[in-house]
């Protein structure tokens, strides 16, 4: 699409957002403007009626009958292409509509078996709730454990990490990636091989249609769209129109000294941020530290400035007191209308919050990164604050599009503004580069899943090593997935270990300490990627897993580490001149760190590091380690002719929180563990977990008098 017809574009939207300042009698000419941009769904939200048959019958033409909606222009022509016989792949602005085509797809019960992947769980299960309503004719997988429906349709709601671990797919005729630009090996995502094999599979083994879509990127890897007959679609048509407000270069010189004129910077933003409090505003900051500092310094600036009466109607906040602690900051900031939202916070807290948001009750989200790419929000203000991913990583362009994109809310907002505390980064050309194809570069995890016709340089030492690996080992670190000389490295070392230290590889159900610690010490040692933080450190890391196997309660571990830097503090005030030994100067060093903290201080920063192990470590990092080393074992003891272990059990059951196998399913649908744990009692043990919901709603289980208002409304949105 040309400049000017974008300009066109953006003209419209701006008088369809001072609207009510024109007389009435200028309405035809407004229907025939919008009329002429293709912009047909505003005409519905308008009510504004076209007049000549010609324009009446392209509108008709726009109707989607499948979803009792009107597509936008470049909508319409997206599905065109999308009904040929070609793949897509897109690049379209956030508030383009580019997942209405999805559910257009769905509902048209075109394709039977049908797979998306999206980069997390929320984005996933917001998918989930969109879809749902087609149950009776397709069977939502979300789980690995899940089988096939063989009556009805299947729409498998997996991540990249999932589809590689599933064993039952039928033939699956479609597959979409949505923010497919994760499979670049140049964004720095440690999740892009994955990926890369996820959709390398599903296309080789089932030949299937594809949609990949993302936003703001510029082309793809050169001859992919002719090997897989597909056509790269780049538009930068948007329904909303993003205005831009550079507060950076009025305050140039203060703000390029950020550790002198810290409270300054902050001070602009708490103004600016009270002055539009009549309108949604997301925060975006660099880290969950960030978030956390950032919104409750507000808060207490909004109390001082308002002195509002607190607002204490939101259902989440007496979960909050029973299951974290009635002194949590999150609760103070749901009462002033304040969210926040990051990849540490579980599951259900963040949707619960997006939900609150969504809903106009906060004002407020401060968030990281998951606001480009974890969840589907958008809010009238957006104020780029943080220039940087984490410590070092500078906002490159390509984020900060996908940040600004947030400005402004499809078919609520015409217009947004996005507030820049910061330079605006250099614009560079995006392409995104398809590793599995392309190869140039490709990981080991990658390149040892091409079939030998499929690798274009078959003289490269890379793959020469890759070859001169066994064909049985290469089975097993095909299908574990992670790195390759880690794996390799892990069979060695259990070839060497396997008879001395029989007992701490063999052991089945749940490990004993030392059999946890040998277990992490490998992964610690070959798993882990180039780069990656160790901060935790490995001792602290088996300490705070075997302890959450031992009480099976994040509860408990937060309380536990409250108690030990109580202890610490104490010991550290009374024995200042008294070290002699490591265990006393680890104590002391604890105690002097935390000695000039309140009690709320040290909770909270407790708190988040208990959400941050448990939804990185016990979640994600510890299950997959214990799995591939669990099949690394299995092998070498089939090698010698040796009885092996099974680690399956103790890791389905920290990856899940300790709940009851066939319940597990319900957490992703966002049900908080404390409601799942109280279904134990109601829900037999031997139901099949696809039956669950099916019995939650028609038992109305949901109304026992044991769930507190938000867990039996958490059970109801299910």
């Amino acid at each position: 699409m040309i400049d000017d017809d974008i300009s066109a574009q953006k003209v419209i939207v701006n008088i369809l957002e001072e609207k009510k300042k024109f007389e009435a009698s200028l309405n035809n000419v407004l229907t025939d403007l919008i009329e002429a941009v293709g912009f047909y769904p505003y005409l519905a939200k308008e009510n504004l009626r076209l007049n000549s048959t010609d324009s009446l019958i392209r509108q008709v033409y726009h109707h989607s009958n499948n979803l009792n909606k009107f597509l936008h222009e470049d909508q319409k022509h997206l599905l065109s292409l999308l009904n040929s016989d070609k793949n897509v792949v897109v690049s379209a602005p956030t508030s383009f509509g580019k997942s209405l085509l999805i559910e257009e797809f769905v509902a048209s019960n075109k394709f039977k078996n049908i797979i998306i992947i999206q980069p997390t769980l929320a984005l996933l299960d917001e998918t989930r709730r969109k879809l749902k309503k087609y149950d009776e004719k397709y069977k939502i997988i979300v789980r690995t454990s899940q089988e096939p429906s063989l009556e009805k349709g299947n729409i498998y709601l997996f991540t990249a990490e999932r589809v590689n671990e599933y064993k039952e797919f039928p033939n699956i005729e479609f597959i979409i990636i949505d923010e497919f630009y994760k499979l670049s090996s140049q964004r720095d995502d440690e999740r892009a091989d994955s990926l890369n094999n996820a959709l390398h599979y599903i296309l080789k083994t089932f030949n299937s249609k594809f949609y990949l879509l993302g936003p703001n990127i510029d082309n793809i890897s050169e001859g992919f769209v002719e090997k897989y007959n597909a056509v790269f679609y780049k538009t930068k048509s948007s329904l909303v129109d993003v205005k831009t407000v550079d507060i950076y270069s009025r305050h140039k010189e203060k703000f390029d000294k950020p550790r002198k004129f810290k409270e300054y910077k902050e001070n602009i933003l708490f103004d600016l941020l009270l002055e539009n409090k009549n309108n949604q505003s997301i925060i975006y900051c660099s880290s969950p530290n960030r978030v956390r500092y950032l919104s409750n310094k507000f808060c207490s600036f909004l109390m001082e400035k308002l002195q509002d009466s607190l607002n204490n109607d939101f259902d989440i906040i007496q979960w909050i007191n029973e299951n974290i602690s009635k002194d949590w900051s999150l609760i103070k900031l749901l009462q002033n209308r304040i969210g926040i939202h990051d990849g540490a916070l579980q599951k259900h807290i963040t949707s619960t919050v997006i939900d609150y948001f969504n809903k106009g009750e906060l004002n407020y989200l401060f968030c990281t990164t998951t606001i480009i790419e974890g969840v589907n929000t958008s809010a009238k203000n957006i104020i780029f604050f943080d220039k940087t991913k984490g410590l070092n990583t500078l906002i490159d362009y390509f984020d900060y599009s996908n940040i600004k994109g947030r400005a402004g809310r499809l078919m609520i907002h015409y217009t947004g503004t996005i507030f820049n505390f910061n330079p605006v980064p250099p614009n560079e050309q995006v392409i995104i580069d398809i590793p599995f194809f392309e190869q140039n570069p490709i990981s080991d995890e990658v390149l040892i899943n091409l079939d030998e016709d499929e690798v274009r340089n078959l003289e490269s030492a890379q793959y020469k090593k890759i070859k001169q690996i066994p064909n049985d080992e290469k089975e097993v670190i095909k299908k574990n997935g992670v790195q390759v000389n880690g794996q390799r490295g892990i069979i060695e070392t259990i070839r060497q270990d396997i008879t001395s230290n029989y007992d701490l590889i063999t052991w089945t159900r749940s490990p004993n300490y030392y059999q946890l610690k040998y277990c992490l010490s490998l992964g610690w040692k070959f798993l882990m990627k180039n780069g990656e933080s160790k901060s935790l450190g490995l001792d602290k890391l088996v300490n705070k897993t075997f302890n959450y196997g031992l009480h099976q309660s994040l509860r408990r571990l937060i309380n536990s580490d409250i108690d030990y830097i109580t202890e610490c503090v104490e010991y550290y005030n009374t024995h200042k001149d008294n070290i002699t030994d490591e265990v006393v100067k680890n104590k002391m060093s604890f105690g002097k760190r935390y000695n000039d903290k309140s009690e709320l201080e040290v909770m909270e920063e407790v708190i988040m590091t208990n959400f941050q192990i448990q939804k990185h470590w016990f979640q994600y990092k510890i299950p997959k380690w214990l799995s591939v080393i669990n099949s690394i074992q299995e092998f070498v003891c089939n090698e010698k002719g040796i009885r092996a272990g099974n680690y399956s059990y103790y890791t389905n059951l920290i990856e899940n929180e300790f709940l009851r196998e066939n319940l597990t399913i319900l957490s992703e649908f966002g049900i908080p563990s404390s409601a799942i744990r109280k279904l134990e009692k109601l829900i037999p043990s031997n139901m099949q977990q696809d039956d669950v919901i099916k019995s939650i709603r028609d038992n109305r289980l949901y109304e026992n008098f044991v769930f507190i208002d938000y867990e039996r409304n958490k059970l109801k949105e299910a």
